[in-house]
């Protein structure tokens, strides 16, 4: 088990009660590694700097007990924000309709980085509309991926946040 997948199973059962829902951890670094919680509220509100402070008190204490980072390190809380990650299944399904950047652990038929708009989820992946067509991407070969910043993207945000 990854360092960051053991930091999940620490903190998200705290972040589920406080209302908050883990979308990743992630931890970069080796001399005094930063380790980066990103969070999105339940409730569908926006995250403020309050927000942010509330999780970081509390999962400082969870972490200094469990102590999955040996020696010093430091800790950042965030929202994912409007060109957020995706990472869960859901998030791809979630965002369908939108401009999303793919890469892949390895390649597919010769390419490992995808752009264009996410079609939604099957039980194996996700389908995406290129320029080149549809395809299908294993979720377990997908590394990283992203929403793009667009105008429908900051429209789309903007009518949420006012509902």
């Amino acid at each position: 088990m990854s360092r960051a997948s053991r930091i999940e199973e620490i903190v998200e059962p705290t972040l589920e009660a406080m209302g908050y829902e883990l979308v990743r951890a992630r931890v970069s670094g080796s001399q005094r590694p930063v380790l980066q919680i990103m969070a999105e509220r339940k409730d569908g509100e926006e995250m403020t700097v309050e927000d942010c402070a509330e999780i970081s008190r509390n999962v400082s204490v969870l972490l200094d007990v469990q102590d999955p980072i040996s020696g010093a390190y430091t800790l950042e809380v965030s929202s994912p924000g409007i060109d957020r990650p995706l990472v869960r299944h859901r998030d791809f399904s979630h965002y369908a309709g939108h401009e999303a950047r793919i890469e892949l652990r390895q390649t597919i038929d010769g390419r490992r980085r995808f752009r264009g708009r996410l079609l939604g989820t099957t039980a194996e992946g996700v389908r995406i509309e290129t320029t080149e067509g549809e395809v299908e991407l294993p979720f377990e070969e997908i590394g990283n991926a992203k929403l793009v910043l667009t105008d429908e993207l900051i429209a789309s945000m903007t009518q949420r946040n006012r509902t």
